[in-house]
């Protein structure tokens, strides 16, 4: 075992770290040399630093037991209620009806219409973005208007008709948004694409088709950073002519 004094950083004689070594194992008191003054002029002495090194050793000796207490109980408390799954205080029972289909779900008062639609009902088309409502990749319908799901809390939506992308089409026939963006190439990462579309759709339901900038205009809260733009008005003009028809 290498011991150093504090002051000097020398290595210690065989006697002195037997010396230390007894005051380690044993309960009575061992009568260390004297030590020269320190050339720093520092009252801290061998004497003292073996003793708060004691001191320390014993401290530590005391706590362990307590953290490991400690650590114990926090892995034996309950985990915070989680506010998508519910089942805990706050929980509540909603009934959703998402395409045509009624569900019936419990969950948390906090839950997000988004979170309730990709983790409990597995319609993960609608994306999660910034999940901030900047994006508009969650954008789905409430009772035929686009709205962000993401700030939507899903105790809001009951009672009224939920429209994702995954109910836009008719069965195996493409909605003609969606058709038009395959035509025209309107996506090319595809991860807004879903939002895309379903803002899309309720821009030509609005009537907001008159022109390249009033399509610009009221699709502004959908990004796409790829920048498949021109694409995506383009598309919405033919599928705009199309619905006319």
């Amino acid at each position: 075992m290498l011991i150093c004094s504090l002051y000097s950083l020398r290595p210690l004689s065989r006697r002195e770290s037997i010396l230390y070594c007894m005051r380690q194992k044993s309960d009575c008191a061992v009568e260390l040399p004297s030590d020269p003054p320190p050339e720093n002029g520092s009252d801290f002495s061998r004497r003292d630093f073996i003793s708060r090194l004691a001191a320390i050793s014993a401290s530590l000796a005391t706590a362990s037991p307590l953290l490991g207490s400690a650590k114990a109980a926090e892995q034996g408390r309950s985990k915070p209620d989680d506010p998508i799954s519910g089942g805990g205080q706050g929980s509540i029972q909603i009934a959703l009806k998402v395409n045509g289909n009624t569900q019936r779900l419990l969950v948390d008062s906090r839950a997000t219409l988004l979170d309730v639609l990709r983790d409990r009902l597995q319609l993960t088309g609608t994306k999660k973005g910034c999940d901030h409502g900047a994006c508009g990749a969650c954008t789905v319908h409430l009772d035929g208007r686009r709205i962000l799901s993401c700030l939507t809390l899903a105790a809001m939506a009951q009672g009224k008709e939920i429209t994702t992308i995954e109910g836009l089409a008719n069965g195996e026939e493409l909605h003609p948004v969606q058709a038009a963006f395959i035509e025209c190439d309107g996506f090319q990462c595809g991860y807004c694409t879903p939002g895309q579309i379903m803002s899309a759709a309720a821009c030509i339901k609005e009537g907001h088709t008159g022109s390249d900038d009033e399509i610009r205009e009221f699709m502004s809260g959908n990004l796409c950073r790829c920048g498949a733009y021109p694409n995506i008005v383009d598309a919405i003009k033919i599928a705009a002519a199309k619905m006319k028809e």
